[in-house]
Formats: C-alpha cells, sequence, structure tokens
C-alpha cells in the first residue's frame, strides 16, 4: 500500500532536512520544494496528501500559494500547515483567512508537528467520506444510512456504538481497498490511540457477528493476512 504523500516547501535546507528526516521516520514519504513555484509543479503532477507550507517564500510567497490552491478545483481540499518563523497574530490569522488548515510557529517541536500532520490527516480522511453524496450504502443485503446512522441486515435494524458505525461506514464507503490496522486507528480513534491495534480486531469482531450470517466466514469484512481489512 502506498505511503501517505507530504509534500515540504521552504526555502532552508536545513528545515527540509529536519522535516524530511522526522517525517520519513513517522512512517511517511516526502517530497520537498525550495520555492513556492516548484512546490505548485509537484502538485499539479503528484497525488499529494498534506502540504507544509512555510509562510515566507522567495518568489511567491506561501500567501500567494495558499491563493493558488484555494482557487485551483484539484487543490482547493488539500490539506495545508503554514509554518513560519513570524509571530504576529495578523500572519497566523492572514493565513487562516487565505484557507490553512493548521499554522505552527518555528521553532517548533517535532512531537507536536508529528501530531499536527495526523490529527490533519485523520479530519481531511473524514471530512472527505461524510462529503459523499450518497446517504445510504446497499451490499448485498446490507443497508447502510450515514446521516441517520442506521444499518439494517435483511430489513432488520441492527444496534452498533458509534465507533461500530464509524468502522464500517469507512471499510463500505471504500470498497475493495485494504486498511491497515494502524490506518484505522487513525481515522476512527485518532492517534492518541496509536500502537492499540487490538482495538480495531475487537470491533472488527464484534461488527462480524451483527452483520454477518456466519462471522467465521464473513462476507462483507475480510482479512488481509499481514495487512488489515477490506470491506467487499
Amino acid at each position: 500500500m502506498a505511503k501517505i504523500l507530504i509534500l515540504t516547501i521552504d526555502d532552508v535546507d536545513h528545515i527540509l532536512d529536519l522535516l524530511e528526516y522526522n517525517l520519513e521516520i513517522g512512517g511517511y514519504e516526502v517530497l520537498r520544494a525550495e520555492t513556492g513555484e516548484k512546490g505548485l509543479a509537484i502538485m499539479k503532477t503528484m497525488q499529494v496528501d498534506l502540504v507544509l507550507l512555510d509562510y515566507m517564500l522567495p518568489g511567491i510567497d506561501g500567501i500567494e500559494v495558499l491563493k493558488t490552491m484555494r482557487s485551483d478545483p484539484a487543490l482547493t481540499a488539500m490539506p495545508v500547515i503554514m509554518l513560519t518563523a513570524k509571530g504576529e497574530e495578523i500572519d497566523k490569522v492572514l493565513g487562516l483567512e487565505m484557507g490553512a488548515d493548521d499554522y505552527l510557529s518555528k521553532p517548533f517541536g517535532i512531537r507536536e508537528l508529528l501530531a499536527r500532520v495526523k490529527a490533519l490527516l485523520r479530519r481531511s480522511s473524514l471530512e472527505k467520506i461524510e462529503s459523499q453524496p450518497e446517504d445510504k450504502n446497499l451490499v448485498g443485503d446490507l443497508l447502510i444510512y450515514n446521516t441517520a446512522r442506521e444499518v439494517t441486515v435483511d430489513g432488520n435494524p441492527i444496534t452498533l456504538s458509534l465507533k461500530e458505525f464509524e468502522l464500517l461506514y469507512l471499510l463500505a464507503s471504500h470498497r475493495n481497498r485494504v486498511f491497515t490496522r494502524e490506518q484505522l486507528l487513525e481515522l476512527i480513534w485518532g492517534y492518541e490511540y496509536s500502537g492499540e491495534t487490538r482495538t480495531v480486531d475487537v470491533h472488527v469482531r464484534n461488527l462480524r457477528k451483527k452483520i454477518e450470517k456466519d462471522p467465521d466466514h464473513p462476507q462483507y469484512i475480510q482479512t488481509v493476512r499481514g495487512m488489515g481489512y477490506k470491506f467487499v
């Protein structure tokens, strides 16, 4: 499975080195750009998942890059965290007004940066799911109503906890896509649950008991050995 791709845009080499090193240790794939122009060119040719954007750049600055992104239908929803050495409140307000999703002032701690990245990726993924136009998802005898948060099996309503529903809806909305346990933890429970992958297994087991005719031979939620789960 492809890693999450993060684009770092900064004109200071040692900051790019620092970001690249720590993000790669965190499990991300990293691209780097020294100018806003180069960063925009990368975004238009690569499927970037998140951008770390410096406020002060040579050529077009971070605000201009952000304006260009938010006016481009292909880039308008791309998550952006702005980085800056400037600490004035007006700079932060301007960045957020122009469409930045989060803001971090230099110098910053790597742990805080990674936490912000994880939180923003999780929020972005959930927003994509919830923005889907279909309110219901029908697979076989399983019917999922997103807005009403209701599920029926062969016409009979079943009771799910909030996390069980969110897990089922995520998997069913991305049929045949394999999610690792770590991805499901971040998307449904948040990064603070990192490492507690047994939580996912327990919820999957409970879901199978409620929606599968034979939980030992599941029709819907299938295990992909060595990776995680997928909905078929």
